[in-house]
């Protein structure tokens, strides 16, 4: 099953607590922020840099994110229009805070993306302004670069503007609530719109062959006074939301392609091994898949509440591998340019609170909208972010994996010896004896070695647990 970034409550006291205290202060991740870094994010919350900008505090902008969230880049507000529909789609502009060259900037170019862990995050700016001056919070007059995307009846875009504006959320929601109001019809018709455009993209999407996966997702949960780990499955309010995000990163690597400066997000088309593996793994798992059936159909057919369709899901990011960054100027356009899963250009645009590269795409598309030249500093900028971006991405995933590993160790450690009913989800080519396990309850996936027999994939194993614990690292498994 897929790992996410995991939060949980009460781990200070416990063994959990010191292992997630000694994982921030490993080397290589960043620390506190240096006394000149906070005392230039201070004097830019007090004056931040708002410049020429249009006043749309009039659009009843909201927001929505996880409930405990306050670094919040995005606002929207959805309309229609007479043949279709209009996105308003604010970013936090973070190029009004951070000056070009500064202890600030430098201090970003070192840390390059907010690290998450269960218990704490280790954020790209000082949270006066990630969490304050710079944040959509609702109530406050904010600088945005705030796009507007005007689409057809059938939900294809067909008119973007990206320009500096001072707006103002009127509203924090939250995924659970924004899906209980759509569902109950009390949601007003900006937020209703939200489920209608959100279909017709992912129609689009559909129609263009690309794909989202939908996998379930780990989280901690209160189990019996305690923690424990859960799996839970993505509300529709989440992925309509994730393709205004799409259709807003799509629109953004289309202007920066025409203006012939810019950073695209790039994904190659997976090798045919790669897709010849995953043939085999749905045969396994028991997942029909006809030969005439393109990946995106079989992918949108699956149900993640099931364990076989689940399985496969996680599958199925091996093709998402490779993903990078690609800078070009002077209308030196890459090859391959296009993200495969998106199947367009694509580019990182509307998390500039917690992504470096994305205050990059930003001004590079106001340049463009605008007709002007791109600012030395950005231009300057663009060979090194790929592997800036590439290191950052490399930590970030290093984060995750660990944390989850200590928490799936801690939940863990009393019960080594014991069985649990697991299903194979992974088998290693080169030694089918060893392979990884998911685990329904608690939920766990962890590596199985340590049998003579190919472990079935697709099928469910009985597994004895033989390593656990926040000293381990990681939990493992045994067939029983």
């Amino acid at each position: 099953m897929p790992r996410r970034h995991l939060r949980m409550t009460g781990a200070a006291d416990c063994s959990l607590g010191a292992a997630l205290r000694a994982l921030r202060t490993e080397p290589g991740l960043p620390g506190a922020f240096p006394p000149e870094v906070l005392a230039e994010a201070e004097a830019a919350a007090r004056a931040p840099d708002w410049g020429a900008r249009e006043d749309a505090t009039d659009l009843p902008f909201l927001t929505i994110d996880p409930p405990a969230s306050t670094d919040l880049d995005q606002a929207m507000h959805l309309e229609r229009r007479r043949d279709g529909y209009r996105v308003h789609y604010a970013i936090a502009d973070v190029a009004a805070f951070v000056r070009p060259g500064g202890a600030l900037d430098a201090e970003a170019h070192r840390r390059v993306t907010t690290l998450y862990f269960p218990d704490d995050r280790l954020p790209l700016h000082p949270a006066v302004l990630s969490e304050g001056a710079a944040s959509l919070l609702p109530g406050e007059v904010r600088p945005a670069a705030l796009w507007r995307i005007d689409l057809d009846s059938d939900g294809r875009a067909v008119a973007t503007d990206v320009r500096r504006a001072l707006v103002r959320s009127r509203a924090k929601l939250d995924y659970a609530g924004v899906q209980r109001q759509i569902d109950a019809g009390t949601a007003e018709e900006p937020l209703a719109l939200l489920r209608d455009i959100g279909r017709l993209r992912e129609e689009q999407e559909l129609a263009r062959g690309g794909i989202s996966l939908n996998v379930p997702e780990q989280e901690i949960v209160e189990h019996e006074g305690s923690y424990g780990l859960a799996y839970r499955a993505t509300l529709p309010a989440e992925a309509w939301n994730a393709q205004i995000s799409l259709l807003t990163g799509m629109a953004a690597a289309r202007l920066m392609a025409d203006a012939g400066t810019g950073i695209l997000r790039t994904l190659p088309v997976a090798p045919d091994g790669a897709v010849a593996r995953l043939r085999r793994s749905a045969r396994a798992l028991r997942v029909d898949w006809p030969h005439h059936v393109p990946y995106a159909e079989v992918v949108r057919s699956l149900d993640p509440g099931k364990a076989n369709d689940a399985a496969f899901l996680q599958e199925c990011t091996t093709l998402l591998r490779g993903a990078g960054y690609t800078a070009f100027d002077d209308d030196d356009l890459p090859d391959p340019a296009v993200h495969a899963a998106v199947a367009d250009l694509y580019t990182h645009c509307t998390a500039p609170l917690r992504r470096l590269v994305d205050r990059y795409a930003s001004e590079l598309c106001l340049a463009a909208t605008a007709g002007k030249e791109v600012p030395d500093w950005a231009r300057e900028a663009l060979p090194a972010l790929p592997k800036e971006m590439a290191e950052g991405t490399r930590r970030a995933n290093t984060v995750e994996r660990a944390s989850v590993d200590l928490v799936e160790a801690a939940l863990l450690e009393r019960h080594v010896g014991e069985v649990f009913d697991a299903y194979v989800v992974d088998v290693q080519d080169r030694d089918p004896s060893v392979g990884t396990v998911h685990l329904r309850d608690p939920a766990v996936v962890g590596r199985v070695e340590g049998g003579t027999a190919p472990l079935p994939l697709g099928e469910r194993l009985r597994v004895r647990l033989t390593q656990a614990g926040p000293g381990s690292g990681s939990v493992l498994f045994a067939p029983a």
